[in-house]
């Protein structure tokens, strides 16, 4: 059934619940139930049809919203063939970490034929996430929004718009892409790159055969729309622009930030924003491209096309404009930057700023408790039994945090550090830095092979973190997406080169800096961000680039129970998934 969870008519519904429940408390919000029925079923792109995995047979799937306070019990029952997890991603998940679920990190998957409830409350946040799976490469069709509302009566710290709109960019691949992978891992190669990018899973009319398949924003003059943006790509970053409208961002992964305009914005995979577009104060007798395309820093194959839906303008009624036909009005197109301009992604980045308001304030860690350096990038493994495989020079692709790359249990690494049965599971012995310190962003070593392991970091509660995060140039210089699981953090620098310790930590910006939960590690250069390990529990940390992450660039962070109750992970729920 379709419920509208905004009584006003601000918010632009095209969703659907399966339940919905009211229990209602003034402070803590309401519980909302749903159910997420993974299912194999049949969609067609391109002029392509396969069988893809999906959340009650939608794609992209259905919309999650609650307002700050509330608490979700989300059932997902898994009816496919393949093992499935679902992660909320950029939910912070306090105390209750057996629910945040990368697969083997947190909890084990979902098994052919079993069920788990998902019991967690939304604490101090407000903004637009995403949810996806989060094994494998499954997350390509098996993604959809989270909307965050605030709490009743509190009003958004910008001009309340007239709807709200998600709009989610996916990548579309007419091959399995578990075969993709799965192909890749075999051969050592990189794998083959999508065949589209989506906008709310429709490739819009510059590709072929897919005139039919555009998404269609419709907009009435003189209007404000709230539009929610969520990049669910799997390996890239993305300009977006609409063609002769001004975007104003008031809003990344779920954070209120000091609105600016923009007339193009950049988005990476996993990032979202808020942005205000405000229409044309009359009808303009025309209709506008919405496009997306990549922003690649790297050296390998990427997808080089474009995404594109139509902004249209509704006509009045009783006007002129009803008797022209849409296809036969102008429509205008806009320019994006060219794929490699780094000089605008870091012009865009520099822009972000926290709200910092008195109900709003950047609570930056003045004071550092530990200080980490870790190197990510590419690097290169054996091949098996004397083989030759296609990655550089007859070797395998890997990737690395501190040249270590990470190793998969087969126990969740939340139950091991839980039920104290860590030994044979992970080792907590990750290197604060670099073992054999290099010019990273120079010429690189003549040894490109990255050592193997699973192995953490462990944090007593409440110590205040600075993470320098260094790009290396090993196999060419690349950015990375790195997401930390469980915690917003701030950005309080960032630059190009190798960081120098002694000169670029009195630049850091410990006013106002951005929150985000995911940052994007410029090619070639570094960035540096501060938290506050106030969440006891087990926490991923990885690229969201998802071949990085298949090739290893990932570790976990464990942060131990504090003294007072409130300071304790909670215990493991009745229904766990077994391994």
């Amino acid at each position: 059934m379709g419920v509208s969870l905004v009584s006003s008519p601000s918010f632009l519904v095209f969703f659907s619940f399966v339940t919905f429940s009211l229990i209602a408390d003034p402070v803590l919000g309401i519980t909302r139930h749903y159910k997420f029925d993974i299912k194999l079923h049949n969609v067609t792109r391109l002029c392509h049809t396969k069988i893809i995995v999906s959340v009650n047979g939608q794609f992209p799937g259905p919309r999650v919203v609650a307002r700050e306070g509330d608490r979700l019990l989300i059932k997902v029952v898994n009816h496919v063939p393949n093992n499935i997890t679902i992660h909320w991603h950029g939910i912070r998940q306090l105390r209750s970490g057996w629910e945040d679920r990368p697969a083997y990190v947190t909890q084990c998957p979902i098994q052919t034929g079993q069920s788990y409830v998902y019991n967690f409350t939304i604490v101090g946040q407000r903004g637009t996430l995403f949810w996806h799976a989060h094994i494998s490469w499954l997350r390509v069709t098996v993604y959809g929004p989270i909307v965050i509302l605030p709490k009743r009566g509190v009003p958004y710290p910008f001009a309340k718009p007239y709807k709200e709109v998600p709009i989610i960019f996916g990548e579309w691949f007419n091959a399995d892409p578990e075969a993709v992978i799965s192909q890749a891992l075999q051969t050592g190669g990189g794998p083959n790159v999508s065949d589209a990018y989506t906008i709310n899973g429709l490739p819009g009319p510059l590709y072929n055969c897919s005139a039919k398949d555009t998404f269609k924003l419709k907009v009435k003059p003189d209007k404000t729309y709230l539009l929610r943006l969520i990049n669910a790509a799997l390996n890239d970053e993305l300009f977006f622009s609409i063609a002769n409208h001004t975007l104003t961002v008031v809003d990344v992964d779920a954070i209120y930030d000091k609105p600016f305009e923009t007339e193009t914005l950049l988005i990476a995979p996993s990032q979202t924003t808020n942005v205000i577009l405000r229409t044309k104060p009359s009808h303009p007798n025309a209709t506008f491209f919405m496009t997306a395309r990549p922003y690649v820093t790297g050296q390998g194959t990427f997808d080089n096309s474009t995404v594109t839906g139509n902004l249209e303008y509704k006509s009045p009624p009783n006007s002129l404009h009803l008797s022209i036909s849409i296809e036969k009005l102008p429509l205008f197109k806009p320019i994006l930057p060219a794929f490699n301009d780094t000089s605008f992604a870091t012009n865009f980045a520099s822009k972000l700023r926290s709200l910092d308001s008195a109900q709003y304030p950047a609570n930056v860690p003045r004071k550092v408790d530990k200080r980490f350096f870790f190197t990510v990038g590419l690097g290169t493994s054996p091949c098996q039994h004397n083989q030759t495989c296609q990655g550089p020079n007859g070797t395998k692709f890997a990737a690395s945090i501190n040249n270590v790359s990470f190793a998969m249990p087969t126990t969740a690494l939340l139950q091991a550090h839980f039920f104290g049965q860590s030994n044979g599971v992970y080792a907590t012995d990750f290197p604060r830095s670099p073992i054999i310190p290099f010019n990273y962003t120079g010429t690189p070593p003549n040894n490109t092979m990255v050592s193997n392991g699973t192995k953490v970091v462990v944090l007593p509660f409440n110590t205040s973190v600075e993470l320098v995060m260094q790009e290396t140039s090993i196999l060419g210089a690349e950015s990375h997406l790195l997401h930390l699981h469980g915690f917003n953090f701030f950005v309080v620098g960032q630059g190009f080169r190798n960081f120098d310790p002694n000169k670029d930590p009195a630049k850091f910006n410990l006013v106002d800096p951005v929150e985000r939960n995911t940052i994007s590690v410029p090619s070639g250069g570094w960035v540096a961000i501060r938290f506050l390990a106030d969440n006891p529990g087990v926490w991923f940390m990885h690229c969201h680039l998802e071949v990085h992450t298949s090739w290893g660039l990932k570790m976990a962070w464990i942060v131990l129970d504090g003294e007072l109750p409130n300071q304790k992970l909670l215990p493991p729920p009745a229904d766990l998934p077994e391994c």
